[in-house]
């Protein structure tokens, strides 16, 4: 009389550990590669070839192509008050104050 095995099935348990294995390693190597190339996890004020202005007389920012001249009503921030990266000092200063039309650093009135 001939007998057969059963057929191995793996364990729905087994495939969750599998499934979690390969999301980890994903994980590890995006981290990884960020830390290898000196990728920063900071939001950049501008993108590549730009670089930001402000708003005269208020806390509005925008951002000019290298080598562009600011457009009417913009101005460029304060050499070395330049900011680099969404919530650094300078993104934080330049929420509260500005520059008048005169190119005076003033503070903005509370509610402007």
């Amino acid at each position: 009389m001939r007998t057969t095995r059963p057929s191995h099935r793996p364990s729905v348990v087994s495939a969750a550990r599998a499934g979690r294995s390969v999301s980890g390693l994903v994980l590890a190597c995006a981290a990884a590669s960020a830390f290898l190339t000196g990728c920063s996890m900071e939001e950049a004020s501008c993108g590549g070839g730009e670089y930001p202005v402000m708003t005269i007389g208020d806390t509005g920012s925008a951002c000019v192509p290298n080598g562009g001249e600011p457009p009417k009503g913009y101005t460029r921030y304060p050499e070395g008050k330049v900011p680099e990266h969404v919530g650094d000092e300078w993104d934080t200063y330049w929420q509260t104050h500005t520059v008048d039309e005169h190119g005076k650093v003033v503070e903005v009135p509370a509610g402007g």
